[in-house]
């Protein structure tokens, strides 16, 4: 619990307005877009500032008051649940494009900002922020950072943590830093902008983001391949990136995917195929059409059943919009919806898909399997009843043997969720004992009195998905 007097000498840092702490504010934040976590805070403080973040750590720190960074809550590994208690520390109100560079293709933003808004604005001057998170019209590019997003263009762009050149981040002693910057070469010393990247909220708080831009695509063109089996999209992924061609997304669905993103967006999509290919190249026209064509060859030499080329943008757009909203349509089918993020070389697509496909058979569990094909990164997604125990035991022991899969296959328990509390008791499959040994000595000399998202990414006792409110 925080005493009256600390929560008075915050709202003496934020305004009153801007700590709550009445119920019906705090249960807003016990949870994210993870399911099946919830805790409640103490309080949560909004600032508007570095110099207000930098007061408020400093308080906390001296009062060992847990502190959990938070943005919109669309992270999927409950990274933003105060396990804890202590105070959420809502950065949205940081929301300003602080200068887009059109000398040195950068953009300074603050990490309260949405990733749509920085698309739109950097786009309308004729440049481009390729990350592009399925949740990116509501995400913002503080989370983006913290979790290392990704999206449908990694591909052929890279994800978020390929666009950071610089950071301001605040340590839990108040201490304001800076790291990085409009360099697009710096050697200086240890390369502090990656470490933050991806550290979920527990080494720093970060408050200001320096992004690296590029030159907006000419033109695009969008293509889908349907196929009666799952090897056959897979062995054409790996021919398209052979022939050294490179899209800007190659996104894969399965069957039961494709059958609910039909029924909710009425695309009409052949749904005895057991698999679909959605890929779209970008670049300059003559480029994008010639390599559009080449793949359409590839994909029918590779087996597809059917292949169609959007006739319009629009059309283009439609078809990637709908499979946007993959994870929206399946979360209609059943009360609870598990999204999981588990990413294998390309090479072995075909073969975690048969994993997954064979593990949800074994448990008896509904899981369709979408995500980005080109880079390997898949999302298989469980259909249940968090009020149904014993289907929960069997969806838990299903997606451990599904991580344990991807590791055998060379892959990775998470590609762009990040670990969290979802997935904290994984990350020794991937890094080792040591590994994590050398992270937790990291964290500690960012946070000796571990105050900051204190409970992630380091498991503490044997894997548990229920977390009691508080």
């Amino acid at each position: 619990m925080i005493s009256p007097e600390v929560k008075e000498q915050f709202k003496a840092i934020v305004g009153d307005k801007w700590v709550l702490d009445r119920p019906a504010e705090l249960y807003a934040y016990s949870y994210d877009a993870t399911p099946m976590y919830q805790a409640l805070p103490d309080a949560v403080v909004l600032p508007a500032s570095t110099r207000e973040v930098s007061g408020i750590l400093q308080l906390a720190d001296t009062h060992r008051i847990p502190v959990i960074p938070r943005g919109s809550g669309t992270n999927l590994a409950a990274s933003a649940i105060p396990v804890h208690g202590g105070i959420v520390l809502n950065l949205n109100r940081m929301n300003q494009i602080h200068e887009i560079d059109t000398r040195n293709l950068t953009a300074t933003v603050g990490p309260g900002v949405v990733t749509a808004s920085l698309h739109q604005a950097v786009e309308t001057l004729g440049l481009f922020y390729p990350p592009d998170p399925g949740s990116m019209r509501i995400s913002t590019i503080g989370g983006n950072v913290s979790q290392g997003a990704g999206g449908m263009r990694g591909l052929k762009y890279g994800v978020t943590k390929d666009y950071v050149m610089g950071l301001e981040y605040v340590l839990p002693s108040g201490d304001i830093l800076r790291c990085g910057g409009k360099n697009v070469k710096d050697v200086a010393g240890y390369d502090m902008t990656r470490l933050l990247v991806g550290s979920e909220g527990t080494l720093a708080v970060i408050t200001e983001i320096t992004l690296k831009l590029l030159p907006l695509p000419d033109t695009k063109r969008t293509l889908v391949a349907f196929y009666r089996n799952l090897v056959d999209a897979a062995k054409t992924v790996e021919a398209i990136i052979a022939a050294k061609i490179i899209p800007a997304t190659i996104e894969f669905m399965d069957q039961g995917t494709m059958k609910v993103v039909d029924e909710f967006a009425r695309l009409g999509l052949p749904l005895e195929m057991k698999s679909m290919l959605l890929i779209e190249q970008d670049g300059p026209a003559e480029v994008v059409d010639r390599d559009i064509e080449r793949i359409a060859q590839m994909a029918k030499a590779n087996g597809a059943a059917g292949v169609e080329v959007a006739g319009s943008p629009e059309e283009g757009a439609k078809l990637l919009t709908a499979r946007r909203a993959a994870l929206s349509a399946l979360s209609r089918l059943k009360p609870t919806t598990i999204l999981e993020d588990a990413t294998v070389p390309r090479s072995r697509l075909a073969d975690m898909v048969e994993e997954v496909e064979r593990i949800a058979d074994r448990y008896g569990l509904q899981i369709c399997t979408f995500g980005h094909a080109g880079d390997g990164n898949l999302h298989p997604t469980c259909m249940t009843d968090e009020r149904n125990r014993e289907e929960i035991e069997r969806v838990e022991r299903a997606f451990e043997e599904i991580f344990h899969a991807a590791i055998r296959l060379g892959g990775t328990i998470t590609g762009e969720h990040g670990v969290g509390l979802a997935k904290k008791d994984f990350l020794h499959l991937k890094v080792g004992e040591s590994g994590l040994e050398l992270m937790r000595r990291i964290k500690a000399a960012f946070d000796p009195n571990g105050i900051l998202n204190p409970g992630k990414m380091f498991a503490a006792s044997k894997r548990r998905r229920w977390v009691v409110k508080r």
